[in-house]
């Protein structure tokens, strides 16, 4: 079995804002590998550890982000892809989608892991639109994973708590939510080790894609922290009067 797994690097959770608002202030904070994304790469080495599989982790990112694949190496990932050109700063779920798929068109993995999002955008997006450009079934919000005969069931969590199983053919991607295992740390042998295994890295061009093809169509305008009211105002009345007052609210706030 091959098995795919998509990380991001994200920043500290204790990162501030830039004084512009533009992005956060990475001037001497620590970024770590995406939480949800520990949940994928942990589940895909279980996964290979049950039986033969080879387990490849991929990233999108500058020279810092070596720093998560050589952690992912060190926890027994097989071998990294981490691809960048500096046309990609700030790039959008779909660009991010495209450079993936762009990365697995070749590979013929049977499975592809993934975190259901991540710790700084919060999107979702980026596993749904990869397996749609794959041409993969998939599931996102996995709490547990068990494979057979060639196929996933997946227990995916909904809202309200509630658990859907869901039956998908290998090949498939699936993204899951945090608690679906007990991450493990990579051991100083693993980390030793790390260093002789293949980290490949790619830019643009080596995909076969051009950077018209992966130009971003979100971008960030202005980042900021909330401001704290002051209570809650509740809106009484029908499901139709309370829409009609909440535009009306939206309008006063010159928000829409």
């Amino acid at each position: 079995m091959k098995i795919l797994v998509c990380l991001k690097q994200v920043p500290h959770k204790d990162a501030r804002l830039e004084a512009s608002g533009g992005w956060i202030d990475e001037g001497g904070i620590k970024f770590e590998i995406n939480q949800y994304d520990t949940y994928a790469l942990e589940e895909a080495l279980r996964i290979k550890d049950a039986g033969e599989a080879e387990v490849v982790v991929a990233t999108i990112g500058p020279d810092r982000t070596s720093q998560a694949l050589r952690t992912a190496l060190g926890m027994g990932a097989d071998r990294a892809i981490q691809i960048w050109d500096d046309s990609l700063s700030g790039a959008d779920s779909l660009t991010i989608a495209k450079l993936l798929a762009a990365a697995a068109k070749d590979e013929s993995f049977d499975l592809v892991l993934m975190g259901l999002m991540s710790d700084d955008a919060n999107n979702s997006l980026t596993g749904p639109m990869l397996a749609e450009l794959l041409g993969l079934p998939h599931t996102t919000g996995a709490m547990k994973i068990e494979l057979s005969d060639g196929k996933a069931q997946v227990e995916r969590e909904l809202e309200g708590g509630s658990l859907q199983v869901v039956d998908l053919p290998l090949p498939c991607l699936i993204t899951v939510q945090t608690g679906l295992n007990e991450v493990r740390y990579a051991s100083l042998k693993g980390i030793m080790q790390a260093k002789k295994k293949p980290l490949d890295k790619k830019g643009i061009s080596d995909l076969g894609l051009d950077a018209a093809a992966v130009a971003s169509k979100v971008t960030v305008d202005k980042l900021y922290v909330p401001t704290k009211g002051e209570g809650a105002e509740i809106l009484e009345g029908s499901a139709g009067e309370v829409a009609q007052q909440l535009v009306g609210k939206i309008k006063e706030l010159g928000l829409l």
